[in-house]
């Protein structure tokens, strides 16, 4: 049986990072694919763990060279997916959850018709606004530039296959898990198993 991706998006400051951490840790057999990116890490972030950080050039090469299924450029920085780690996680029968935005969520849904798009909403546009300034990490100019973005984000939700509200990070985590495990049981993903299992060859109707 192959993997299947579990694409799940969000406008900055959402939660998006802590709710995939949570699901690597709570999931079994679900693996993360991280992505490349052109920009500098912040403050403790390591490389191969949060990012694949190379140079702009690199990347751009990168892209020549098709390597990627999905990529993007946000805040003047590159962000894509490789396709090679992608297919080779797939094939051992993981599934693989990505944190990527909009953009790349809708061309890996072309490369992959049977990914879930899982979109993640805040509660509220003050508590969004309140959780960027939370962090801490950028100056004002930078805050509003990405809570006008958030507001053009959130209304690509309606390209999503599920919409999930983080008001509670638990109860988030909860949501999604239930849509990966429920995913898992479904016959096109089982009939194979069931096959194998019993010896017996089954056609579904």
């Amino acid at each position: 049986m192959s993997g299947r991706l579990y694409v799940i998006s969000g406008p900055s400051g959402v939660g998006k990072s802590t709710v995939v951490q949570q699901l690597r840790n709570e999931i079994k057999d679900l693996a993360y694919s991280i992505s490349y990116t052109s920009r500098e890490p912040r403050e403790n972030e390591m490389d191969g763990v949060h990012y694949h950080f190379v140079k702009r050039e690199t990347f751009e090469k990168m892209i020549e060279e098709k390597a990627f299924v999905e990529w993007a450029e946000v805040y003047d920085a590159l962000y894509g997916t490789s396709l090679d780690v992608l297919q080779d996680q797939m094939s051992q029968g993981l599934d693989v959850v990505l944190d990527i935005d909009s953009q790349g969520a809708v061309n890996v849904k072309k490369h992959f018709e049977e990914s879930r798009l899982i979109y993640i909403l805040p509660p509220s546009l003050d508590i969004l606004g309140e959780r960027l300034r939370g962090r801490g990490t950028d100056a004002e100019e930078v805050l509003r530039t990405r809570f006008e973005k958030a507001l053009r984000e959130i209304k690509r939700c309606v390209d999503y296959d599920y919409l999930v509200f983080n008001e509670e990070i638990d109860r988030a985590v909860k949501e999604i898990k239930c849509i990966i495990l429920s995913d898992r049981v479904r016959r096109s993903r089982r009939l194979s198993m069931v096959e194998k299992i019993f010896n017996i060859p089954l056609s579904p109707k």
